[in-house]
């Protein structure tokens, strides 16, 4: 049978992200720009 993975051995096994990987990647997505145009996407990073 299926194992369920909602059980509470699962939820025991919770990763915590460093400081640094957080602060990385909010600084990532405040620096990301998505622009539409017709077909195409583009993708800027602004440093």
């Amino acid at each position: 049978m299926a194992k369920l993975y909602t059980e509470n051995n699962f939820i025991e096994n919770e990763l915590e992200p460093k400081e640094e990987t957080v602060k990385f990647l909010l600084d990532y997505s405040k620096a990301l720009s998505v622009i539409n145009s017709n077909k195409l996407k583009f993708e800027i990073l602004q440093n």
